[in-house]
């Protein structure tokens, strides 16, 4: 009975580890299964996924074109001609003849200040002067007739001199409370009012003659060599980007400054439409070589870093283009170009735009808005 029992419960045992081992067997087959369409999946999606096509660029020639060597500067306009009316005599305004920002003539009267009491006295020392002139010409008869000193016909003559100079330097003084334009020109902002008392040397209104300009500025002492008076400059300016205005150099200081070693140069420049106006910044070009021949690309094909400055070089290959990283070296900037001094020639071409993502060797599409 006991070894039934026994027979039995092996054959259930075995029969439980069938069952488990193709239970695990099942599994096994529905994991490869899945695994294997899965990876069936991913194989087809990626030999069937087409490459990126390659980036779109523009190009720009290296071009051969004709500079001149400059050194450049940063100055300041300011007026050939220019000051701040004042007077040489106090006294109370008693008539305005200008505006702000009127143009004036030579010679025109700007304001008057009050005579009255200047003229009354004026008056006093012209009849001073009528009476000396009376006692002189007495004396100048009783000294024919032989009738008075020469010392006294002498202080008489003295007496008339001395008459006819106060009367002069009375007019001399009305004169002056007349304040006209030194020069023609056009005025400033009015620092003044009718009625108003002015101290002596009290500011009125500036006057500023627009016609001609100076451009002052300063230079390092390692370009002194070059500067000479008579040269070419050419300015221009943040009021009108892209204008250029030109000028002569008009003199050079014979020293140094010696806080900053440079030295003091001053443009004198025509202003026909008088856009330059004193105080004005300016970024100077003084030109002192005739032009060369140099080659230049546009500033954006340079890729400026650290380690140096590199382009893109476009090249022919087969039917496609790709582009190669070249080092360069770069020399003046003007306008937008950059000149290359090394490692291009007149004959390549340069990516101007789409840096971004390129890489050296890599394979590139042309843009049909590409520069010359």
């Amino acid at each position: 009975m006991q070894g039934q029992l026994s027979l039995q419960n092996d054959i259930m045992e075995s029969l439980l580890t069938k069952k488990i081992v193709l239970l695990i067997i099942f599994v096994l087959l529905l994991l490869g299964g899945l695994f294997g369409t899965k990876f069936f999946q991913i194989n087809q999606a990626i030999t069937s996924r087409k490459p990126p096509p390659p980036p779109v660029v523009t190009i720009a020639n290296v071009s051969e074109v004709k500079w001149a060597t400059t050194v450049s500067s940063i100055g300041t306009i300011n007026p050939v001609l220019g000051i701040t009316v004042s007077n040489e005599i106090a006294g109370v305004i008693s008539a305005l003849h200008v505006e702000s920002g009127q143009y004036v003539n030579k010679g025109d009267l700007i304001l008057e200040l009050d005579t009255s009491t200047d003229t009354a006295n004026l008056e006093g020392l012209i009849a001073a002067e009528k009476l000396a002139l009376i006692k002189f010409k007495r004396q100048a008869t009783l000294l024919k007739n032989k009738a008075t000193s020469f010392s006294s016909h002498d202080e008489a003559r003295a007496e008339l001199d001395i008459a006819k100079a106060a009367v002069i330097s009375q007019k001399s003084i009305i004169n002056k409370k007349k304040i006209r334009a030194p020069f023609s020109g056009q005025l400033g902002i009015r620092q003044v009012s009718l009625g108003q008392y002015l101290d002596k040397g009290s500011e009125i209104i500036s006057l500023i003659s627009l016609d001609k300009t100076i451009a002052d500025f300063s230079f390092p002492e390692r370009d002194f060599a070059q500067l000479k008076v008579g040269q070419v400059v050419k300015i221009s300016t943040q009021a009108y980007p892209g204008e250029i205005f030109e000028g002569v150099i008009q003199a050079i200081n014979p020293g140094l400054f010696e806080e900053t070693r440079t030295i003091g140069v001053r443009a004198l420049m025509n202003n026909p439409d008088q856009k330059l106006r004193t105080g004005m910044f300016a970024d100077v070009s003084v030109i002192t070589s005739e032009p060369n021949s140099v080659l230049v690309i546009p500033k954006t094909a340079v890729l400026f870093n650290t380690y140096g400055e590199n382009v893109y070089v476009v090249k022919q290959q087969g039917d496609d283009h790709i582009v190669e990283l070249q080092n360069v070296e770069t020399g003046a900037h003007r306008n937008g170009y950059v000149e290359i001094t090394k490692g291009l020639t007149a004959n390549d071409t340069v990516v101007d735009e789409g840096h971004v993502k390129l890489r050296n060797g890599q394979k590139v599409t042309l843009s049909t808005n590409n520069q010359s």
